[in-house]
């Protein structure tokens, strides 16, 4: 056994590129080593921002043989007294076998000839040598490009290759490179050092490449990064902001991390404490500390209760250059910060009111006028969300008239202009810092709330009713243009708007007529725009199956059963029903999970679903759920009809509650009256619900159908599995 080495050596990747490439390039590999039948241990793949490694171990030194039979002619064909015959030399020669070894068997069809077929194992580096360059050109990735005058196509120019099987170089050249790159045992170390030097042999790799300054395992270097800062990070009694996608970017940034210890000036401190995150995460890479007892309040002015005059950062320099280093990433931080606080300084010279006059100028979409525009059009949609929310609140009434208009006078300032991030966040300070309610600064600052997957969400009412009032109007006005989500294309996030409508009402727990708020803005919509001849039916026929489908899509995500979701949002179910409360859903959705975990499901779905099949016979409306006037007891022929009858009665009065357990009760009472109703269908006081009297058989369906309605406030059972 073997090991085998590749080394694809680069200019500097693009710090995402290698993540998603190398999990794509093992894959690819084990799938061509198995078609290959070369036997081997294990594979790995690791990378640094100048090269792509792949080891494999354990590797044989050449494939296994491929035996097969094949079948050839009857041999009464093939022998003629004991001679081969043209078809048995035929068929020879086809197999690449000698006559001598042809064997004649029996099968259900009579004695055949047979041969077996020897494909010999071409070696490790027969097969490598042709593998190798369609392994390098199978990975993926954004934004590759062409350099020199060669046709390859890589992320970055390749500029050399190490290809070793123990000691022994598999050559092989990369068509298409300019200049052509061909494969050998020459390797670089770190950028700083300069030289090039070989590799006597696959096994000495790692040692020699961590010799030469480079950290080549991905993983290692992760772990080292986070060692160093916890470990500096509590001799400074503080707390590292180093959120996971920072310290994946800085991994494949760096061939060999080393850490600073950076000092800010403290008037910078007088900023909020996100902008100099900001500036320091984002925009240079590096790592703020906070007070390890600090607690943020977003709506704080400077940072001087939250982050310490310090900060740290991971370079990919010499032990004996860190001091240069240090003092020029603190220059470039200056630099920074202070047009940072000249940008915040000139926004609060000039009052929030005076910014919205600006919003006129800024176009919000071809054909949907301004950002003022969007904003009086967002005060409509606020104003009917108030009337179902809050309405007899005045302070929240104001509170949310108050913040809708002002909630995008940031998008002008100078702050969001240069750190489009902060947007909503240095909208909601300077509010603050210009006298506003608390209640008003806090809405603006997170009506941008949930921005993504896993964000947190408005805590403050008036936040949150703003944030639902955002993202109908986003939807609203680009589904009036015609313009809705395709596949992987969504460039106005229209799907994370409407992800967030529902998140934040579930999140509330509000029980919104979506279904009325939006019918009445796609009246209002289609009078707004009448040019984008859209009529207000089709607009809202097709905003409603996007709500439908986003609350599909959430529920599953949340791992409900696919079937569960159906029965509950799918398409059997009235999309008014769905959302006049999409909150409800939510809670049947969890209700039934609950119910199969705990067993209880199965049977009472069985139930229902018998009693749904027989009750389509009958004619009984789909929206009565009370057996008076409809059912007889006078008719009653068995004691599993009166049975029937008390579960029933006992269910009508918890659906007409309006408590939040409602739903919980009726699929109690359910389960409670599962034996009841079973014994309905085929206990021994069973009955037959076809009867031939007609007046028997209408009771019987009646009370059939009146379950049937009673268990559909609940779900759609056909639907569950």
């Amino acid at each position: 056994m073997s090991t085998f080495l590749l080394e694809l050596g680069t200019e500097e990747l693009p710090a995402d590129f290698t993540r998603i490439a190398l999990s794509e390039l093992k894959e690819h590999i084990a799938s061509d080593m198995s078609s290959c039948r070369l036997d081997h241990g294990k594979i790995y793949c690791t990378s640094t921002p100048r090269r792509i490694v792949v080891s494999i171990e354990e590797l044989a030194l050449s494939a296994s043989d491929l035996i097969e039979e094949r079948k050839g002619p009857p041999a009464l064909q093939a022998f003629k007294d004991g001679k081969p015959t043209q078809a048995a030399i035929g068929f020879s020669k086809s197999a690449k076998v000698d006559l001598d070894s042809l064997e004649i068997r029996e099968t259900p069809k009579g004695p055949f000839v047979f041969a077996k077929v020897v494909e010999k194992g071409l070696s490790a580096s027969e097969l490598l040598s042709q593998l190798l360059p369609k392994w390098i050109f199978s990975i993926q990735g954004r934004r590759f490009m062409r350099w020199g005058s060669g046709a390859a196509r890589f992320s970055r120019p390749i500029r050399w290759i190490v290809s070793l099987l123990d000691e022994e170089i598999i050559s092989f050249s990369l068509e298409g490179s300019d200049p052509v790159v061909t494969s050998g045992r020459q390797s670089r170390g770190h950028r700083l050092h300069s030289q090039s030097f070989e590799i006597p042999s696959a096994g000495e790799y790692i040692k020699l490449i961590l010799d030469k300054g480079v950290q080549v395992d991905r993983e290692k270097r992760r772990e080292l990064i986070k060692d160093m800062v916890s470990r500096i990070s509590l001799d400074l009694d503080a707390k590292p902001d180093l959120p996971n996608n920072l310290l994946e970017e800085l991994t494949d940034l760096l061939e060999a991390p080393l850490l600073i210890n950076g000092t800010i000036e403290e008037k910078y401190l007088d900023l909020p404490s996100e902008v100099l995150s900001t500036v320091m995460k984002v925009h240079q890479r590096y790592i703020p500390l906070y007070l390890s007892n600090s607690s943020i309040d977003p709506l704080s002015l400077d940072a001087r209760k939250n982050l310490i005059a310090s900060f740290l950062c991971i370079v990919n320099s010499l032990p004996d250059s860190l001091e240069t280093v240090r003092k020029g990433n603190e220059r470039v931080l200056k630099a920074r910060l202070a047009d940072a606080k000249f940008f915040f300084d000139a926004d609060l010279a000039l009052p929030s009111l005076k910014r919205l006059d600006k919003l006129r100028n800024v176009t919000f979409a071809e054909g949907l006028g301004s950002l003022y525009d969007r904003v009086e059009r967002m005060q409509w949609i606020s104003d009917e969300l108030i009337k179902q929310i809050n309405p007899n609140d005045s302070h929240f009434v104001l509170s949310v008239r108050r913040a809708t208009k002002l909630c995008k006078h940031d998008l002008v300032s100078n702050m969001v202009g240069e750190f489009p991030e902060l947007q909503g966040l240095m909208g909601g300070k300077y509010l603050i810092a210009e006298g506003e309610p608390r209640e008003v600064a806090l809405a603006v600052l997170e009506h941008y709330q949930p921005r993504g997957a896993g964000d947190d969400m408005p805590a403050s009412e008036s936040g949150a009713l703003l944030a639902i009032t955002d993202r109908l109007e986003l939807l609203l006005s680009i589904f009036v243009k015609g313009e809705r989500p395709s596949g992987s294309s969504d460039p106005y996030a229209l799907r994370r708007a409407g992800n967030g409508i529902l998140q934040i009402l579930w999140s509330k727990k509000w029980k919104l007529d979506l279904f009325k708020l939006i019918s009445l803005s796609c009246d209002h919509w289609s009078n707004l725009f009448p040019d984008f001849k859209i009529g207000a039916k089709t607009l809202k026929d097709d905003l409603c199956y996007f709500i439908r489908q986003r609350i599909i899509t959430l529920l599953e995500e949340s791992a409900v059963d696919q079937d569960i979701v159906q029965s509950v949002a799918g398409e059997t179910i009235p999309i008014k029903d769905i959302l006049s409360d999409p909150l409800d859903a939510k809670l049947r959705a969890e209700l039934l999970s609950k119910m199969r975990a705990s067993g209880e499901l199965q049977n009472v779905q069985a139930v229902v679903t018998r009693a749904a099949r027989l009750a389509s016979q009958g004619e009984l409306s789909l929206d009565i759920i009370s057996t008076n006037q409809v059912v007889d007891p006078n008719l009653f022929e068995s004691r599993s009809e009166s049975q029937m009858l008390k579960v029933l009665e006992t269910l009508e009065p918890i659906i007409r509650e309006e408590s939040n357990d409602r739903y919980e009760k009726l699929a109690r009472g359910l389960a409670a009256g599962a034996d009841a109703l079973s014994e309905f269908f085929d206990g021994k006081e069973s009955v037959m619900v076809m009867v031939e009297s007609s007046e028997i058989r209408t009771n019987r369906l009646n009370l059939l159908s009146i379950l049937r309605n009673q268990a559909s406030v609940i779900a759609d059972f056909s639907c569950i599995k």
